[in-house]
């Protein structure tokens, strides 16, 4: 309890206080039973002195009973009585023989005596070896015969010394039992703060979590500020909830974002950055707080976009490249961060629109390849049909010619436009194949099949490579015919006369993988990657004549894909082509 400075405070200027005042209580008692011992003392002698004067004006003349009877009265009153006459001799002396004794006219009681009628003095006494107490009155016989009484000082000293340590003792008592009870107070009044200034700081170090408040001490002006810190602690809490609970919904929407968000106070210190933020600069969102932006992002484009943001108080938009990475594009969004005192800072929103932008520039691919393929058919439909019409007397042989070229290339038109609507369903929702257990051998033996007849015109022989035993897998019949079919075709168009082209299934770690190997011209490295994108061509004029329209392999890749699967591909110029459709195989039995 003593730790708390407050208290100490509170208990040192009490304890200082009653040492004070006990000190100067005790003083004055000691003074007082002082002045009052000593004037009892005096009152003592008075009396002596008086009795002596009665007994020397009785028996003057009379020395021996004059002395006698001086004994019996000094020893038994306890004090020196002494009878001087006026020229200084000693009459009588109860403690000493006065025969032996010096002259007393000028002692300093006994001239006082003679000229004010009482005289009274503290001196040494040469006969009697210590300090005394001596009080002096005149006879009063006419004969200026003094009497005196003396005590020595000796005893009253002791006596005042006693008095004083009983005084010294009281007060020493009521200073410790003043303390304890200053003590006991300074707590009870103390303790009410104490608590108000722990709960103050552990609101402040953010520890309030689960206090009560403090306990009142009564209705006094401390209860009052109690219950008043109560209050404001329980509003403080109602407070602090909300804007935690309003920092916590921030911070949620912040982490969600899918957008990087860097928020920055007038000196371009970082204030917030979320983790996507951080990914995309690449450093450490906690560890960058408080630092300088131009310090921590590599893109000079940052700096100068929150730069000008708070130098002009309005939005900013930017879109660069990632350094070392110039296939990234990210867009910058700055606006002004204004609070009611002003500019605060700038926020800046980091968009990676690498993928939106590729997706961008895929779907002008798109419709331009769309629109080529469309419109070499149209304008080869077109012209023919005009010749038949601006000659309607030609060969029978040559319109007929003309018209299967029409319908050849109305096919190629069908043809492109059913593989344009069989990969939109696949894109857009390929939970439009109904999976079921099914034997992958089936679909294969129809394709093969179905592109024998294609495969014998160039001269070429398919070979079938097929387990003997079922291999089971989750997908559709027609999905995976389709799937096979392509690949086959593909196969078939691109490899020489007199060659084979090889289909094989096997089991690989939990999947079922159909090859599909050709001994075509096989593909550099440099085009592998974009091989399933739609309309690409590894050689264009090549694939055009050959009657494709680029969207085989795009195609196989959906499928694959709706059916949980992937694809790939091996090649090397001069050594064919093996393509790979890999597919989960099933749990279930067929």
């Amino acid at each position: 309890m003593l730790r708390s400075p407050f208290l100490r405070k509170l208990f040192a200027g009490y304890a200082l206080l009653i040492l004070v005042a006990t000190g100067l209580v005790g003083w004055l008692v000691a003074q007082r039973v002082a002045d009052e011992t000593l004037a009892e003392t005096d009152r003592r002698l008075f009396a002596g002195a008086t009795l002596l004067r009665d007994l020397a004006i009785q028996h003057v003349n009379d020395s021996d009973t004059l002395k006698s009877r001086v004994d019996a009265l000094g020893s038994t009153i306890d004090t020196r009585l002494t009878v001087i006459r006026a020229d200084g001799k000693v009459l009588a002396d109860s403690d000493n023989d006065p025969n032996g004794l010096d002259d007393h006219s000028r002692r300093p009681e006994v001239l006082a005596a003679l000229s004010d009628g009482r005289g009274t003095t503290n001196r040494f006494s040469k006969t009697m070896g210590q300090r005394m107490r001596y009080l002096a009155l005149p006879a009063g016989d006419g004969s200026r015969t003094v009497v005196r009484a003396a005590l020595p000082l000796g005893l009253l000293q002791e006596r005042l010394a006693d008095l004083r340590q009983a005084v010294l003792a009281g007060a020493g008592i009521a200073f410790v039992v003043a303390l304890a009870l200053g003590f006991l107070f300074a707590r009870q009044v103390t303790r009410p703060i104490l608590e108000m200034a722990d709960t103050a700081e552990r609101i402040t170090s953010g520890e309030a979590h689960g206090l009560q408040g403090i306990e009142a001490p009564g209705r006094d002006e401390l209860g009052k500020l109690a219950g008043a810190f109560n209050a404001m602690y329980r509003e403080l809490q109602g407070s602090i909830a909300a804007m935690s609970a309003d920092r916590n919904k921030l911070m949620a929407i912040l982490r969600s974002m899918v957008e990087g968000v860097v928020a920055v106070d007038r000196d371009e210190r970082i204030m917030h950055m979320n983790q996507v933020a951080a990914e995309l600069l690449d450093v450490d969102a906690d560890a960058v707080l408080s630092h300088p932006i131009w310090e921590v992002a590599r893109l000079h484009e940052i700096t100068d976009v929150l730069s000008e943001v708070m130098a002009s108080e309005s939005p900013v938009h930017r879109v660069v490249r990632r350094p070392g990475d110039p296939d990234r594009i990210l867009e910058l969004h700055g606006s002004p961060l204004v609070t009611d005192d002003g500019l605060a800072g700038a926020v800046l929103v980091l968009d990676d629109v690498t993928q939106l932008r590729r997706l961008e520039t895929m779907r002008r691919d798109f419709v331009g390849n769309v629109s080529h393929e469309l419109k070499t058919p149209l304008t080869a439909i077109r012209g023919m049909v005009e010749t038949i019409l601006d000659d309607p007397d030609a060969d029978p042989a040559l319109r007929e010619r003309f018209l299967g070229r029409v319908l050849a290339q109305a096919d190629r038109m069908s043809n492109l436009v059913s593989d344009l609507l069989s990969l939109s369903r696949l894109q857009s929702d390929s939970s439009v194949l109904e999976l079921i257990p099914l034997d992958l051998r089936q679909p294969v033996r129809e394709s093969v099949r179905a592109l024998q007849p294609v495969a014998e015109t160039k001269r070429i022989d398919i070979a079938a490579q097929l387990p003997d035993r079922l291999v089971a897998v989750d997908g559709e019949e027609e999905a995976l015919r389709q799937a096979v079919t392509n690949l086959l075709d593909n196969a078939i168009k691109y490899s020489p006369e007199g060659r084979s082209v090889n289909v094989r299934i096997r089991e690989e770690s939990g999947f079922a993988v159909i090859e599909v190997e050709d001994h075509g011209p096989g593909i550099e490295a440099r085009h592998r990657d974009r091989l399933f994108e739609r309309f690409y061509r590894v050689d264009k004029a090549r694939s055009r004549a050959l009657g494709g329209t680029g969207l085989g392999l795009a195609i196989v890749k959906h499928i694959a894909l709706a059916l949980h699967g992937k694809v790939s591909v091996d090649s090397r110029p001069g050594r064919g082509s093996v393509f790979r459709i890999h597919l989960p195989l099933s749990s279930q039995e067929l």
